[in-house]
């Protein structure tokens, strides 16, 4: 073997040990966090106090997007169906692609791109500055204290959030297919009414929502309790809890459809 391809493969060891390793301190952090959530439930206070934080900040970014992401579905559903005289199907092309894919999927990403990357940071300053061990001294544990009640404040908050996304974007569709294209009303919430099913595709998207809010939130507190205590440190695991949450829910998104749709 050649002796410059000797040290290639001791860094691509070495990067797939510190992978393992980091994955392993994530599955004993979340398992932690829920046997911990027995003190956050008694104090639901904190609960509450995180999902205005977590979620309800969140609504803007979520009803807005919704609300332009439905309206840019009306335009192109309604000049696609056009081409083979369905235009009266339009609702139901909104609906069905918001409330199976685009609405938890969007709401994801602008859920980890928000609210991620501020439990994130929050977390990691706390760290930085020492809070965390200041807790540890005065015999309070900074998972139960911090951690737990900001996990099933996301845990909580994104399929709600999810749920506003796929409304707003179905009254996007509605202002640009009946009010400004034209399309019969009766027609627009009749079909969708009968075509969208609760279990086929409510609760699929609902299961969506709820997967993704935890693989967020999970990876964006473990990111923040993990990152190193410094400016730098803080910043690289914002980051990683974009990217990283991103592609989570990507794939995630990717193998729940498949199982969803198996049969189909």
């Amino acid at each position: 073997m050649p002796e410059r391809a000797v040290p290639s493969i001791r860094r691509i060891g070495h990067t797939t040990i510190d992978i393992v390793l980091r994955l392993g301190y994530a599955a004993r952090f979340i398992v932690l966090t829920l046997l911990h959530s027995g003190t956050s439930f008694r104090r639901f206070g904190l609960i509450i106090r995180e999902i205005y934080y977590t979620g309800v900040l969140s609504l803007i970014i979520i009803l807005v997007s919704g609300l332009f992401v439905g309206m840019v579905l009306g335009f192109q559903g309604y000049h696609t169906l056009q081409t083979y005289g369905s235009e009266s199907a339009l609702g139901v092309l909104v609906a069905l692609s918001l409330v199976r894919e685009l609405g938890p999927v969007m709401a994801g990403l602008l859920f980890a791109s928000r609210a991620g990357s501020a439990i994130t940071a929050e977390i990691g300053l706390m760290k930085a500055t020492e809070q965390l061990s200041a807790m540890e001294m005065m015999a309070v544990d900074p998972i139960a204290r911090v951690v737990a009640p900001r996990f099933w404040a996301g845990f909580l908050s994104m399929p709600l959030l999810a749920a506003m996304f796929s409304a707003m974007g179905v009254f996007g569709g509605y202002l640009v297919g009946v009010v400004l294209i034209g399309v019969d009303e009766g027609s627009f919430w009749s079909q969708m009414q009968s075509a969208v099913d609760f279990r086929e595709d409510i609760l699929n998207g609902v299961i969506k929502s709820v997967v993704f809010g935890f693989a967020v939130t999970w990876i964006a507190l473990f990111e923040g309790y993990d990152a190193p205590p410094t400016a730098e440190g803080v910043s690289g695991a914002t980051t990683r809890t974009v990217v990283t949450s991103s592609l989570a829910i990507l794939g995630l998104d990717f193998m729940l459809t498949s199982f969803m749709f198996r049969g189909v």
